[in-house]
């Protein structure tokens, strides 16, 4: 009896935890005409010319593209096809591989899980991951038989480093640095997408014991570290990071279609990855991509970094979150104060772009960014994906842009510039 009673009372707990409600109660996303929100409806028509423009031109197959303003989805629409292969057009509720957009929410997870007071993030990510105690630095490498020697690295990874990329960790087999391709590789470090039965933790312990780029906190290095918080997660909650996500974030959200692996229900809706090839649409294939993946498999990785596919009126709702300060549903995930540091320039200059800055989760756009035209207000937050995604949240104008394609590959296409110069010529008001 005395066992069912603490049982009961951690149930409690967890429940008290897991879901706020707050003194907010901002409806979820619902549609609207665009002159209630004060957007063109004519302007955002040229949204269509630009992308329909673009499917007869060969640069694109097709995309999903939807604009919200003030909580509302005011622009809503696909184009194009699917799949070539197999002549299926486009559907507003397709479902993509959204890959890096992934790493705001499991960010997002880290921070919920920092309000609750279980570390600072200054804390050395080994005070919690023992395995990342003896950080090295990479000093020399030998291309014929890929050994290396290292230095140790001058200070410890922290949490805040591997929110902002600036831990040293690398990228494996989309890393800029040809060294670290061939180490991750010799290694074993699963970057990207996998069908094979293998876990975050026992990829993040191979990782862990690999050498840096740089010392900690030196420079800006796109990076596995949001890998590394999704296993650091899956530590500090005692929950597998699916889970984490489907109770604390998606069922709280009702984002319905965010998974790591589909449900069989959903799977026809999962748009499959093309590239142009002699003219043609085809199948995007390489040897570390599984084009099976989130259909099938082991079922067992969970990449805090790059394995949810969604659609985009859920993404939508993830960021309508933020720009509610953190509130949707009348259910609270994050405080307003949180959200507005999360926003702040972490990095200083080391990011390189004069226009851009790096927050906790997103890059952001400063002051200079707003001067050069066409990208939204200074705050305004962003990010994109490996498979030709993008979105962005402006909180001054209350817009969010979110356009989805599924292509790899060169094929001159410039609609994500175009689009998002699109969504902001459109305010009327």
């Amino acid at each position: 009896m005395k066992y069912i009673l603490v049982l009961l009372i951690s149930f409690i707990s967890y429940s008290a935890i897991a879901q706020t409600e707050s003194v907010h109660h901002s409806p979820p996303l619902t549609t609207d005409l665009p002159a209630n929100t004060g957007m063109s409806d004519e302007r955002l028509q040229r949204i269509d010319e630009m992308l329909i423009n673009a499917i007869n031109e060969d640069q694109i197959p097709g995309a999903v593209a939807l604009v919200a303003r003030n909580g509302k989805i005011i622009y809503h629409n696909a184009f194009g096809m699917a799949d070539n292969q197999d002549g299926r057009e486009l559907q507003k509720d397709d479902i993509f591989r959204i890959a890096s957009q992934t790493k705001a929410i499991t960010s997002t997870a880290v921070m919920m899980l920092w309000e609750e007071g279980k570390f600072r993030l200054d804390d050395p990510i080994s005070k919690y991951l023992p395995e990342f105690a003896e950080a090295q630095v990479l000093d020399t490498f030998n291309a014929e038989d890929t050994t290396y020697t290292t230095i140790s690295a001058d200070n410890p990874i922290t949490i805040r480093h591997l929110l902002t990329h600036t831990s040293g960790i690398g990228y494996g087999i989309i890393d800029g640095d040809e060294r670290f391709r061939k180490i991750y590789q010799k290694a074993g470090i699963v970057d990207l997408f996998t069908t094979e039965d293998v876990t975050i933790e026992e990829n993040v312990k191979r990782l862990a014991v690999l050498p840096l780029h740089h010392n900690p906190g030196e420079r800006f290095t796109y990076s596995e570290g949001i890998d590394v918080l999704g296993y650091f997660v899956e530590v500090m909650s005692g929950m597998p990071l699916d889970e984490f996500f489907r109770t604390r974030i998606f069922e709280p959200l009702g984002m319905e279609d965010t998974w790591f692996y589909l449900p069989g229900t959903k799977h026809r809706r999962l748009v499959p990855v093309q590239q142009k090839r002699e003219g043609e649409w085809v199948y995007y294939s390489s040897e570390y991509y599984d084009a099976e993946y989130p259909r099938s498999g082991a079922k067992t990785y969970f990449s805090g970094g790059a394995g949810l596919s969604g659609s985009a009126t859920d993404y939508a709702t993830f960021l309508q979150m933020y720009l509610n300060n953190g509130e949707l549903n009348g259910i609270r995930l994050l405080s307003r104060t949180t959200i507005n540091f999360m926003m702040q320039n972490q990095i200083g200059d080391l990011l390189g772009d004069p226009g851009r800055d790096h927050g906790l989760a997103f890059g952001v756009l400063n002051q200079k960014g707003e001067s050069s035209g066409g990208q939204g207000s200074a705050g305004t937050f962003d990010w994109g994906g490996y498979f030709n995604t993008l979105y962005f949240a402006d909180p001054n104008e209350q817009v969010i842009g979110i356009l989805l394609k599924q292509t790899r590959g060169n094929s001159d296409d410039d609609t994500s510039w175009k689009f998002r110069h699109l969504v902001f010529q459109a305010i009327d008001d």
